[in-house]
């Protein structure tokens, strides 16, 4: 029996993602691209899921594009190549859409468009020792996914030039240091310290955390005039709502907070 391409485990208040096309190293496939956009709605859609993970079995988590699908696809028409990279970028859309926090549990690595999936999530967990790459300019292609958007947002221009023009590797130690990814670990424990930080996250006011990732993805192409407008629109609606009333009170009453009964309120 053929292994499946991807896994979705259902762990009750979070999803858990794994890329399982292990004999590419873990390169995009449609059937993870089907997997992860269903986990992404189901995340949207269910009160109960608070956070979603994304991890690969095998030592790498994404080596991007399968180059042996995108050689078939030098036979399509301009049009419909355009429509295959739509699904990467649809896929991306949800990710950052998704309102509940999206976790990359990166060991080994990510290259090309693997790179613009963890960059587009909340969070990044990196195994020591980890490598980054746009590698495209080395099979005479360009980034897409966002990831010059990304990289930008990021990084310093010289280095978004190098990372790019070049295909140069960075190290998940220099990702970190500048600020790219929240959190380095020892290899193999990539995933025990996402399902740390979904744990962390499950205990705080999920709604407000949804609303929070509106406001960040609005703040990156909103002019600041405009920005101010939507927060404030943002927190008057959170503080007439259930989990501003618990918070507030928990607060006040110098006790810890207990979001889950507020939910769905």
């Amino acid at each position: 029996m053929n292994q499946p391409l991807v896994m979705t485990e259902d762990q009750g208040d979070r999803l858990v993602v794994t890329n399982c096309n292990t004999s590419r190293r873990n390169a995009l496939s449609p059937e993870y691209y089907q997997g992860l956009k269903s986990a992404l709605m189901e995340a949207a859609t269910q009160p109960r899921i608070k956070a979603v993970i994304l991890t690969a079995k095998g030592p790498f988590f994404c080596s991007g594009g399968d180059l042996n699908l995108l050689a078939e696809r030098q036979h399509l028409s301009l049009a419909d190549r355009a429509s295959r990279i739509e699904a990467l970028h649809d896929l991306i859309r949800l990710i950052r859409a998704c309102p509940k926090p999206v976790i990359a549990a990166v060991e080994g690595g990510a290259a090309g468009a693997g790179l613009s999936i963890a960059l587009a999530c909340d969070f990044i967990v990196a195994a020591v020792g980890a490598k980054f790459s746009a590698a495209y300019v080395k099979a005479g292609l360009v980034p897409d996914g966002g990831l010059t958007s990304a990289l930008t947002q990021l990084l310093p221009r010289a280095l978004v030039s190098e990372i790019c023009l070049t295909g140069r590797t960075i190290s998940a130690e220099r990702f970190y240091n500048l600020g790219a990814i929240n959190m380095l670990c020892p290899a193999s424990q990539t995933l025990s310290v996402a399902q740390d930080i979904a744990t962390g996250l499950a205990k705080g006011p999920t709604v407000t955390q949804g609303k929070i990732k509106s406001l960040l993805a609005s703040a990156q192409s909103t002019d600041a005039d405009t920005q101010l407008d939507i927060e404030r629109d943002t927190m008057a609606d959170a503080i007439g709502a259930a989990e501003a009333v618990e918070g507030i009170a928990a607060f006040l009453e110098k006790r810890a907070p207990n979001f889950q009964n507020s939910q769905g309120k």
